[in-house]
């Protein structure tokens, strides 16, 4: 890593009437460093990745990427910035109307213009990099079991070779072993690109083999930040609760008893 990170986020806030989302948030992810955030669910997590990629704008705070902060940028300097970015969403969001290699090539040529004689070339050459064959690139999403289909919305990911990549819930309805192919996917493809990564997710077998460094949201600030090598350590208890999955512990869930 650098001494400057790829995206460095301070004092964080999102509010939606009443309800504090992020109050003061503080998170950096480095060059070619893959950071996954951890948190229960209604914690904010998909709220920060929204602001991150500007879907959503912050009530305040700064988000910078590569030193420069994007929050209120104007649109056209705010798609710059938004060319380095790949997303892998949490159901896939592949489009049933198009062919497989149209999912993978779907930026390459609505936002790049690119001919699309070339934009298959690098679809398919993307989607043997998750390990699915030409084959594949003809069907329609339909066809596909989940685990084809995240391997699919991968490829889409980093067809346009990405400096930054977010991983919403990656491995959400996959069962164990196609969660651990995705997992191993993720490391090589974030690797071979040299891309920094975000990732959110409840998975613990997710976050601590793609992660370098484990952050915890909760109330709307990390609470905790390290190694993913330090998390069995972290003698932070809401940390501990969370990644044994403990009912009882400082984090309460909200649950009628009759």
């Amino acid at each position: 890593m650098t001494d400057q990170p790829k995206i460095r986020i301070r004092d964080l806030r999102k509010s939606f009437g009443r309800k504090v989302v992020l109050d003061g948030l503080d998170l950096d992810i480095g060059v070619a460093e893959s950071v996954v955030v951890i948190g229960g669910s209604g914690t904010g997590k998909s709220v920060l990745l929204k602001c991150i990629l500007g879907l959503m704008e912050p009530d305040s705070g700064v988000i910078e990427i590569d030193g420069r902060n994007v929050v209120g940028l104007p649109r056209a300097e705010r798609e710059t910035y938004m060319r380095k970015f790949g997303m892998l969403f949490q159901g896939g969001a592949l489009f049933d109307s198009l062919p497989v290699w149209e999912n993978v090539a779907f930026g390459l040529i609505q936002a790049q213009r690119m001919d699309k004689r070339r934009a298959r070339e690098i679809a398919v050459a993307k989607l043997a990099q998750v390990g699915l064959g030409e084959d594949v690139s003809r069907l329609s999403p339909s066809e596909l079991s989940g685990g084809m289909q995240k391997r699919v919305a991968l490829a889409r990911a980093i067809a346009a070779e990405p400096e930054i990549i977010f991983f919403d819930e990656p491995t959400t309805g996959l069962d164990p072993i196609m969660a651990d192919v995705i997992n191993d996917l993720i490391i090589k493809c974030v690797q071979e690109l040299g891309a920094s990564a975000l990732s959110i997710t409840h998975d613990m077998a997710s976050a601590r083999k793609i992660a370098h460094r484990v952050a915890m949201l909760y109330q709307g600030r990390i609470i905790w930040a390290g190694p993913v090598s330090d998390i069995d350590d972290s003698g932070n208890p809401y940390v501990d609760q969370f990644i044994h999955g403990r009912a009882e512990g400082p984090i309460q869930m909200a649950v009628r008893r009759d």
